[in-house]
């Protein structure tokens, strides 16, 4: 982890952080392509995006996963619902797969600072 410092690069994680929500909504929203891609390559972009979203905090510090990681499962929701107003479809697979990402990068969080303790 970056914990060393965390406070230095607080303002720019939460910032990236922001930006990424922003283009996680701006996917999510955007009206249905056809022939998006296989079978499935939706539930991988939505883990890939939910990882990402949630990567930052998980390399900068443990304290930032409190608020980060249930503010990241409360968007993964409320974009399921607010789809279909958007011409899109809500499926609980999405969501799912937006808990796998979130998962995904706590884990790979963790496994850094495990790394890096090791390196000590």
């Amino acid at each position: 982890m970056i914990d060393s410092h965390p406070n230095t690069l607080r303002r720019p994680v939460l910032v990236l952080s922001l930006l990424i929500a922003l283009v996680i909504a701006v996917g999510s929203f955007w009206p249905p392509s056809e022939g998006a891609g296989p079978p499935g390559n939706d539930k991988v972009m939505h883990a890939l995006a939910f990882a990402t979203l949630t990567l930052p905090a998980a390399l900068l510090s443990w304290r930032d996963l409190k608020w980060v990681v249930p503010a990241a499962i409360i968007y993964g929701a409320a974009i399921e619902v607010i789809q279909p107003s958007f011409g899109r479809s809500a499926e609980w697979l999405d969501f799912v797969a937006d808990l796998v990402g979130i998962g995904c990068a706590v884990l790979a969080g963790a496994l850094f600072k495990y790394l890096k303790e090791l390196r000590k």
